[in-house]
């Protein structure tokens, strides 16, 4: 029996865009296909954070942990920390963790990404209980950076799932690209509620790391 090969760190960004891929920049798509399942990036937000800073804690035990940030601040240090994976129907995953370095202290976004069964998209779950479920669109924008683009968004407890429409949505813009200037990637993430307006939002740039090629003697 022929062993299925382990997925490419972006295989789920590869599969949803499918043909479109190609139009990708050759510097996200050379990433995307790089075998090793685990990526550690490492970067700056110029800016990162919530407004509305403790207020949004009150949102916590409906979400749970690893979904909102509580603070907000300019030249936030950040890891990002990736597994690529695939579901039990064989689709391709990515777990995701986003280190944020405020000045007064670490606080951390988790999601799980799953390619949808609709060509195009991902299914996102967001924090560590996945409470928060989002359907984004994948597109290649005219620079070739990878969009994502909330369809739609929906709330899950006690089994059922709620659609979240109207003054309860929020609709999430993020660009992946980058920056041949400095060789390195750029990320511009924005959450946006219709009534309250931004309510997450972090832009910067980060370098992916190489762990294993750190160690050598002589790197």
């Amino acid at each position: 029996m022929t062993e299925t090969p382990p997925p490419a760190r972006g295989q789920v960004f590869l599969d949803a865009l499918g043909a479109e891929a190609e139009r990708l920049h050759p510097e996200l798509l050379a990433s995307f296909r790089r075998p090793s399942a685990v990526g550690h990036a490492e970067g700056v937000f110029a800016i990162a954070g919530s407004r509305f800073g403790r207020w949004s804690a009150l949102a916590r035990p409906v979400v749970g942990p690893r979904l909102l940030v509580t603070a907000r601040g300019r030249a936030v240090p950040f890891t990002l920390m990736t597994v690529s994976g695939r579901s039990p129907s064989g689709r391709a995953t990515l777990d995701s963790v986003r280190v944020f370095g405020f000045s007064r202290g670490a606080q951390e976004i988790a999601d799980r990404l799953t390619v949808s069964v609709r060509p195009g998209l991902v299914r996102n779950l967001l924090g560590s209980r996945g409470r928060v479920e989002l359907i984004e669109a994948c597109s290649v924008t005219p620079e070739g950076f990878l969009r994502m683009s909330t369809v739609r968004v929906a709330l899950r407890l006690c089994g059922r799932r709620v659609a979240l429409r109207g003054p309860l949505g929020v609709h999430v813009d993020l660009v992946d690209g980058w920056d041949e200037e400095h060789r390195r990637r750029t990320i511009d993430m924005r959450a946006v509620n219709p009534v309250l307006g931004t309510v997450l939002e972090y832009r910067g740039w980060y370098r992916e790391q190489d762990r294993h090629a750190a160690a050598q003697p002589g790197s």
